[in-house]
């Protein structure tokens, strides 16, 4: 039987759908914190509390979530129409959270608590279906790499827009109160607004240009603890990629959270962000342009790990030209590097993903494809989680709100170099021990791995001749 190929619409509408959910990922992640601390000024212990209580909450909903999915039987499919009704829950909780409707006080608290654990859960809803999606396109691994990569494309193009425009847009849009560089509540809920309506767009255009072709359906299960940890316990590449992706993906997220103080408080040039998040744009093109061409030289794995060690030296000369020179045109050409690695290193991540599906079928006889995905979005979370630990631990100890709440609003000399420390310092050091574990760990490469492609395609077609054979008897 030969294996489907994936068309070129059904690859770039796949990827459009990219963009809208991560408009919402870069701008809860990149600008969440700043809004929460610098325009409403709520205290660093506020979210040093609730991100730890919304991750174990995280922790039960993500799994439940793949859990729901796997026993999914729509019409139109298993995974688009949990993308649609997760968007649309989500640019719904995107605009809440980023509108205080007056609030202040313990009513605010309460309020921005309660829209932080619903945007991680509605995200959930559309996150996980979305990239469990993946393996249903084809079981051809080239094919499947392409789709990963168009998706981690147009993903990475999503959070640029937002990352890039932000810094641009977030003072065209304020009035009322604003901060001392033109930021204020009003501009952020309505460039929010505009984002949320952005993101029924493009995932409905993404649910109408694509279909399930390879979908295997399984018995409906209960969603139960005890399997979640079976699942993970008896994959042991499933547990490699989630200590790497955590360790990763927190260093990076460490830059595009901090990167709004660094620009705004240590430079005092918030728009100079733009010109940094664009050409870190241009490197993410240049790492998605790089994987084919080191693919004909290098396995996945070597791949990945040449795409880490470029991310660390690049980050080790943002470090010097950033905080310690402060030369900006070169941190920004810096950072092409680093971004270059980075955008390697997710499509990586992706399809790594979708072969470590194929490996606990292999290994396990059990596909368990939509629980393993939800890995994905909950380690990001669990990445995002070391990110406000270590930013808003380090904002606390250096007192950081009482410095922008003072009557000079001034910002010290020993914090400046304390953000230039959490910006560019601390993500290396996590990238590399992820690098080490993966070089040490990870072996779904190479003969292993076309033992499990192998297994995959007789498999299914076993599957498609029982099912013709049924089809035929019925008709008698």
């Amino acid at each position: 039987m030969q294996e489907r190929k994936t068309t070129w619409r059904e690859k770039i509408g796949y990827g459009v759908g990219a963009i809208g959910l991560d408009l919402s990922y870069g701008m809860f992640y990149s600008f969440l914190s700043y809004y929460l601390s610098s325009v409403l000024g709520l205290k660093e212990a506020f979210l040093l509390i609730l991100t730890p209580l919304a991750r174990i909450w995280d922790g039960i909903n993500d799994p439940m979530m793949g859990t729901i999915v796997d026993n999914t039987r729509f019409k139109k499919g298993k995974y688009r129409p949990w993308i649609l009704i997760g968007a649309i829950s989500n640019a719904v909780v995107l605009f809440l959270l980023f509108t205080k409707f007056g609030m202040s006080g313990t009513k605010l608290y309460i309020y921005i608590g309660i829209m932080y654990i619903l945007w991680g859960m509605t995200n959930t809803m559309a996150d996980i279906p979305y990239w469990s999606m993946v393996p249903s396109f084809t079981t051809d691994p080239d094919d499947r790499n392409m789709v990963s990569t168009v998706a981690r494309t147009f993903s990475g193009l999503g959070q640029g827009i937002v990352t890039v425009a932000s810094p641009i847009v977030l003072p065209l849009l304020s009035t009322g109160i604003t901060t001392d560089k033109g930021y204020s509540a009003t501009g952020f809920s309505r460039w929010a607004g505009i984002l949320a309506l952005l993101l029924i767009l493009f995932s409905t255009v993404c649910v109408l240009s694509t279909k399930e072709h390879n979908i295997v359906r399984g018995p409906k299960t209960k969603f139960s603890f005890k399997k979640i940890f079976t699942v993970i316990a008896h994959n042991d590449q499933l547990v490699v990629f989630m200590i790497v992706a955590m360790l990763s993906n927190a260093g990076w997220y460490l830059t595009s959270g901090t990167a709004v103080y660094y620009f705004t408080d240590v430079l005092g040039n918030p728009k100079a962000q733009s010109l940094f998040q664009t050409i870190g744009a241009v490197g993410s093109v240049l790492g998605l342009l790089v994987i084919p061409i080191l693919s004909k030289w290098m396995n996945k794995k070597k791949i990945y790990q040449v795409s880490l060690i470029a991310t660390i030296i690049g980050y080790i000369l943002m470090f010097i030209f950033g905080p310690v020179l402060k030369i900006t045109i070169a941190l920004d050409i810096a950072y092409i590097i680093s971004s270059t690695g980075i955008a390697a290193m997710f499509v990586g991540q992706t399809i790594f993903l979708a072969d470590i599906v194929d490996y606990g079928e292999y290994k396990n006889g059990e596909r368990n494809e939509s629980i393993t995905f939800s890995m994905k979005g909950f380690l990001q979370k669990m990445a995002y989680t070391i990110q406000t630990l270590v930013l808003f631990g380090g904002l606390a100890i250096m007192n950081y709100n009482s410095q922008i709440t003072s009557a000079t609003k001034e910002i010290n000399e020993g914090t400046k170099i304390g953000i230039g420390i959490i910006c560019f310092a601390i993500p290396p050091v996590l990238i590399l021990i992820s690098l080490i574990v993966f070089s040490a760990k990870f072996k779904l490469h190479g003969e292993l791995a076309d033992k499990v492609h192998e297994h995959i395609v007789q498999k299914r077609e076993k599957e498609s001749m029982l099912e013709q054979v049924e089809n035929e008897l019925g008709e008698l």
